[in-house]
């Protein structure tokens, strides 16, 4: 009897080594714009806010916004101090991310007499995170080794920040019963390394005249190992307060435009917009490594008045470690070329010497609402028809393009 069983269908991206880049993921096959390429749910998720949070409105499960008061159901051993949307999310909550190892911890991080009190709010939410890290090793051991074998060199631990926050952690904190790995020094170091590297950030709602912030963190196990590009050829999507019964902290990562099978799939890891200085300032602080790409090659030989021509001049909050585009050369004398130099003339973008060959991407694909700043990505297509609505992936404003993006605009 022959075997009809229909085989598993290939996934977009596959991992793959890059030379001088490491691991990476490239296309497995042509992708449409559009086209969803990952679906991640995050291994590990904890709380943004200070430990001591005055305006706890989100449920410390799902991070979703809790509507109204009536609705809100509280932890069993620490009251207030930690509230969840329903029932079902508490119950959860309870075996997992908010195990009763992880109230007790918590509630004495918050102590008056805890150090950590003193400290600003990026240490207590790293102790946050070695919390709910430790923790994962208890309740999900193969997800705690997933962690670890994540990118991320380990941070010396003779660090004074790893030292500090490992001594509070592990003297306030008695480690997990059943955990195999315990408590050290070494181990704290190599965690904070991973969060540092491989976090996303779960951002609030956009607002046009305030500063958007981080609502909660998130480690993602394949999302992770999107390399950056200064002009990225896809980008991640988060629904936090989506209706859904679950999966509302996914990420989804989609295709800004089409690609060919083999092509690395890249994500920015802040807003597109930002200065050459800037990027590259905060490539090397938070990641370890300067950008080569090919929009940061014609940018370096600019000097700073040329860098504010071509950018938006705010520094709103996008991508998370983005939370994530390569050009190809474009041939001189094709029609594409001559519309692409038609338009940067015409915005005010042309350059006198390498020309700014990547301002349609600007026309194109950032937002133009303003202080957003984020990267717009058709909605996914339908029976391989590309969709000519671009969603923002940071304001989530919906708008009309007029023709749908298929990829000839020589962006790869």
């Amino acid at each position: 009897m022959s075997d009809t069983s229909i085989p598993p269908p290939v996934p977009p991206v596959k991992m793959a080594e890059i030379e001088g880049k490491g691991r990476a993921l490239v296309t497995t096959q042509p992708l449409r714009a559009g086209q969803i390429v990952l679906r991640d749910s995050p291994i590990l998720l904890y709380s943004a806010a200070p430990l001591l949070n005055h305006d706890n409105k989100y449920c410390s499960h799902c991070f979703r916004t809790i509507l109204s008061p009536v609705v809100m159901v509280s932890c069993p051993w620490c009251s207030s101090a930690s509230l969840f949307c329903n029932p079902e999310c508490r119950s959860v909550a309870l075996s997992s991310s908010h195990t009763q190892w992880v109230c007790q911890a918590l509630s004495r991080l918050r102590e008056a007499n805890s150090p950590l009190l003193h400290r600003q709010q990026d240490c207590q939410v790293q102790a946050r995170f070695l919390v709910a890290a430790y923790n994962l090793a208890v309740v999900s051991p193969l997800n705690f080794q997933t962690l670890l074998s994540l990118q991320g060199d380990s941070i010396s631990s003779q660090d004074d920040a790893t030292l500090f926050l490992h001594s509070v952690i592990s003297s306030i904190c008695p480690p997990p019963n059943h955990s195999q790995f315990g408590f050290s020094a070494s181990l704290s170091a190599v965690l904070l390394a991973k969060d540092k590297l491989n976090a996303f950030g779960l951002m609030e709602p956009f607002a046009q005249h305030k500063e958007r912030s981080v609502r909660a963190y998130g480690v993602y196990p394949r999302a992770s190992f999107f390399n950056h590009d200064c002009l990225p050829n896809a980008c991640r999507f988060d629904y936090v307060d989506s209706v859904a019964d679950h999966g509302n902290t996914d990420i989804i990562v989609r295709v800004i435009h089409d690609l060919p099978e083999g092509r690395e799939t890249c994500l920015s890891y802040f807003p597109v917009n930002l200065k050459y200085s800037e990027r590259q300032r905060r490539l090397k602080e938070d990641y370890g490594f300067a950008c080569d790409c090919d929009r940061c090659k014609v940018e370096a030989n600019w000097s700073d008045e040329e860098e504010g021509e071509g950018e938006g001049e705010g520094e709103g909050e996008g991508e998370g470690e983005e939370e994530e585009e390569e050009e190809a050369p474009m041939d001189e004398d094709s029609d594409e070329d001559m519309a692409h130099d038609s338009e940067t003339e015409d915005c005010g973008l042309a350059k006198e010497d390498n020309g700014f060959p990547h301002a349609y991407f600007f026309l194109q694909y950032m937002c133009n609402r303003d202080n957003c700043w984020g990267t717009l990505a058709p909605l996914p297509p339908a029976d391989s028809v590309p969709s000519t609505v671009m969603e923002c992936n940071v304001c989530g404003n919906l708008s009309n393009s007029e023709q749908p993006m298929d990829g000839n605009e020589q962006f790869h």
